[in-house]
Parts: structure tokens; C-alpha cells; sequence
């Protein structure tokens, strides 16, 4: 198992002085050694629990853990953040992440989280519904007039699908495109050397494979498009 590990202080004096940080270390080096995993890259963040949209060295392990394909791993819950809205964000985020203190608490904490936005969304939902039930009542026509033919026209089925395979690529590619340009502004710049590169990055393809210089050149054809 392959993990990126993040730690945060609240001020640039416990930055400077390591206090706090060993002790949340300790912890993930911990429950690293209990699940024998390796740890990819650490991220250290000084700044304020209460900013949790101003946080660069986060965004940055988020984005090698989902392309490295690890778990985001923290000391503790508190460490990321007391926002709901935020810990929702992350949920979304698509990239897995566990508190080494307790490992299967947040997971139920941002699923209670998940649990109330739902509620909200079915809230509206209702909402919506009543309010065309009402339009309707009024005499308001609903629904698209062309029926089935304007779905024809919109070109859905195997083309629609086609599309949402090529638009998922396609973010891929994007997610990936800082680590390409650091491995080139390092001078690495043939198709093989970029895929030797991601390989020791422990990066995978969007099919969670090895690199070649096949899956390179496709990956800066779509990176130049």
C-alpha cells in the first residue's frame, strides 16, 4: 500500500520548531509500519485550521495521491479540517483519506456529513417538485415539446458515451500535466525517459498500468490539444 501523508500546524513558530509535528509523524509512521505501506511524499502545512480554502501543500498532496493511486493519510481528523462544506469537497475530491489515530471514524464523520447534504438535496428536490406540480395546476406545459427526437438530434447514446470517456481522459491528462512539465524543465524529455520517470514517480496510467512510449505519446497529444 502506497501512501501520501499530510501534516499541518497552526503557526509558522510550531513550523519552525517541530512542535507538533513530530508527534503527528510518529502517528502516521506508526500506522504506516502497522499496514506495512510506504510512504510516496510528506506534505507540511503551517497555517490556520480556520483557512481551510487557502491550504497549497493539501491541494498538492490530494493531487499526487490521486495520481500516484495512494491514500491520503493524517495524524488526526482536526489536522485537515472542521468544515463541513470542506470535508464534503475532499469526499468529492475522489481521494481516499484516514486519520491515523482513529481509522475508521472519519470515514463515518464526512459520511454523516454526506448524509445531511443529501438530506438538503432531497429538500430541494421535494421543493422543485411541488413547484411544477403547481406550474402545471396553472395550465404551464412541461417537458421538452420534441419528445424522443430532440434526444436524436442531441446525438446521445454510443456518442454521448464516447464523449464522457474521452472528457475523463482528457482530466487525467490535465492532472498530470505539472508533473510532466517538472520532469521536462529536468531535461527529460524523450518518450521513454518521461515514461521511466512516471514509473519511478510510482505514477499510473489512466488504466492503472505501467508507462511506455505509446501511453507517453498519447498522454502529449492530449496535453496539446
Amino acid at each position: 500500500m502506497k501512501i501520501v501523508t499530510y501534516l499541518r500546524v497552526s503557526t509558522a513558530r510550531q513550523g519552525s520548531s517541530g512542535l507538533g509535528l513530530e508527534a503527528q509523524r510518529s502517528a502516521i509512521e506508526a500506522y504506516a509500519t502497522a499496514r506495512s505501506a510506504s510512504i510516496v511524499k510528506e506534505f507540511v502545512e503551517v497555517e490556520s485550521g480556520k483557512q481551510a480554502s487557502n491550504r497549497p501543500e493539501l491541494v498538492a498532496a490530494l493531487h499526487l495521491a490521486k495520481v500516484t493511486g495512494s491514500l491520503l493519510v493524517i495524524a488526526k481528523m482536526d489536522r485537515l479540517s472542521r468544515n463541513a462544506a470542506f470535508l464534503l469537497t475532499l469526499r468529492e475530491s475522489g481521494v481516499k483519506f484516514i486519520a491515523a489515530d482513529m481509522p475508521d471514524a472519519n470515514e463515518l464523520t464526512v459520511g454523516i456529513m454526506a448524509l445531511v447534504a443529501q438530506q438538503e438535496r432531497e429538500a430541494i428536490s421535494a421543493r422543485t417538485t411541488e413547484a411544477l406540480k403547481a406550474a402545471k395546476a396553472r395550465g404551464t406545459k412541461l417537458g421538452n415539446p420534441n419528445g424522443a427526437a430532440a434526444l436524436q438530434r442531441a446525438g446521445k447514446g454510443n456518442a454521448d458515451a464516447v464523449s464522457i470517456i474521452k472528457a475523463k481522459a482528457d482530466a487525467y491528462a490535465a492532472d498530470l500535466r505539472p508533473i510532466i512539465l517538472d520532469i521536462t524543465k529536468a531535461g527529460i524529455v524523450s518518450l521513454g525517459g518521461i515514461a521511466k520517470e512516471l514509473n519511478a514517480r510510482q505514477i499510473k496510467t489512466a488504466r492503472d498500468g505501467e508507462w511506455h512510449k505509446a501511453t507517453v505519446a498519447n498522454l502529449l497529444a492530449r496535453l496539446q490539444d
